[in-house]
């Protein structure tokens, strides 16, 4: 019997991780198009901060590659790449196409395709399995067969990692689910969940995202009324906690590749099909409003200050705590409104690299840059572990200085919060 050689297709926050476990049991390729990418990673270097060289290293049998003609002998490819939106928030799939065909190429008899990049219910089915058909010259479910099993990979979190938390699973038949729901069960410790369909496992992904989504939006709801009548909203939402079935989401920044893109996935798809949605973007709508809002309050409490001479410390400028991704952090939203109020501002996030370029025209200054006694405003923006340990008042430069901590992190009733 041939033995499964696995390609990874796409080395990012989900591809890595899931490279690396299973690099431990089955040989496997790791492809990214990303040369300089594979170059890091061949020296056990992963500057998404997911892994340590140690955790790759236990990797024995993994190779990492940026050519694609190393998937070759594989039979079973799992394509991990961003599905992000476009200008007009419409799903771009564009990777995933790209993906399908480049495995399309190589598809032998008997191969699996399985697709864990997030998409609409639908899109393996309607849009990359066309591609694979057409790539190969094989027949879909006679030739070869499709999966998908979603990512739950939750960036900068150490606790509930990739074999910790239950892989959904789903073939194109039933011979294809159970041998994709074997593979997975062979690598994640809490076991495996097999849907009955590819268009199930894509759905249940969706509605995870839109789910929380439309919660933090109802939240931030809260936040902006509680403003108005003068309540701490942390303080109501504490109380309504004591209640056994409350569920505890609390206001913030809604940004990043998962929540914030995925509900346009699912709206999309729903008007194909003749549907407007009444609740998904008006969740979206309010959770992108929330910088303005964010801005409008610091702005209103610094209008007593001479505007040339406000100097604002930004603290995080990732979309969430304890990682290096910026991908639609709407912090740098923060970071431009008020830049257009012509204050001087700096910005210090430990967790990114100053090469990124969406990060070119930001002042990012370092730990030991940071001025004393300077600051008119201080924005704790992201929940950082390093930012707990923080002595703000260092920076302030007097006591009518402000400190918006937007997560909460110092519990302080004299900070403003959300």
């Amino acid at each position: 019997m041939k033995k499964d050689k696995i390609a990874i297709i796409g080395l990012g926050y989900v591809g890595l991780p899931l490279a690396v476990e299973f690099g431990k049991k089955y040989e496997c390729i790791g492809f990214d198009i990303n040369k300089k990418r594979i170059e890091e990673l061949n020296k056990f270097i992963d500057k998404t901060n997911e892994l340590t060289s140690e955790e790759i290293k236990k990797s024995k049998l993994l190779n990492f590659t940026h050519s694609i003609k190393d998937l070759k002998h594989c039979n079973i490819y799992i394509i991990t790449v961003p599905t992000p939106i476009d200008e007009y928030n419409n799903p771009d799939i564009n990777f995933l196409i790209k993906a399908s065909k480049n495995v399309g190429k190589f598809l032998n008899k008997n191969d699996i395709v399985i697709y864990e990049s997030t998409v609409y219910p639908g899109c393996t089915e309607e849009e990359c399995v066309p591609i694979l058909e057409k790539e190969s010259n094989l027949i879909f479910n006679k030739d070869f067969f499709c999966g998908y099993s979603p990512e739950r990979i939750n960036p900068g979190d150490k606790v509930n990692t990739l074999t910790k938390i239950v892989k959904v699973t789903s073939g194109s038949n039933k011979k294809t689910a159970k041998k994709i729901d074997d593979l997975y069960n062979s690598i994640i410790n809490a076991g495996t969940h097999l849907a009955s369909s590819i268009k199930v496992a894509e759905a249940s992904k969706i509605i995870e995202n839109c789910q929380r989504d439309i919660n933090i939006a109802f939240a931030n709801e809260l936040s902006i009324l509680f403003n108005l009548l003068e309540i701490d909203t942390n303080e109501a939402l504490d109380a309504a906690n004591t209640k056994w079935n409350f569920m505890d989401f609390r206001p913030g920044l809604v940004g990043g590749h998962c929540i914030s893109i995925d509900p346009y996935y699912l709206t999309y798809k729903s008007k194909q099909l003749g549907y407007d949605s009444k609740i998904i973007l008006a969740g979206r709508k309010l959770n992108n409003s929330m910088p303005k809002f964010i801005c409008n309050r610091i702005i209103n409490s610094l209008k007593s200050k001479n505007l040339s001479d406000v100097n604002i410390l930004i603290l995080g400028i990732t979309f969430k705590e304890n990682c290096s991704d910026i991908r639609n952090s709407k912090v740098l939203e923060i970071y431009k409104i008020l830049k257009n109020e012509k204050y001087s501002i700096d910005v210090h996030d430990p967790n990114v690299d100053s090469s990124e370029k969406e990060l070119s025209n930001v002042p990012l200054v370092k730990n030991n840059d940071i001025k004393l006694n300077f600051y008119d405003a201080i924005i704790i923006a992201v929940a950082h572990n390093e930012f707990k340990k923080i002595k703000l008042d260092n920076y302030t430069k007097s006591k009518s200085s402000i400190i918006f901590d937007l997560k909460g992190i110092y519990n302080n009733k004299k900070y403003m919060r959300l």
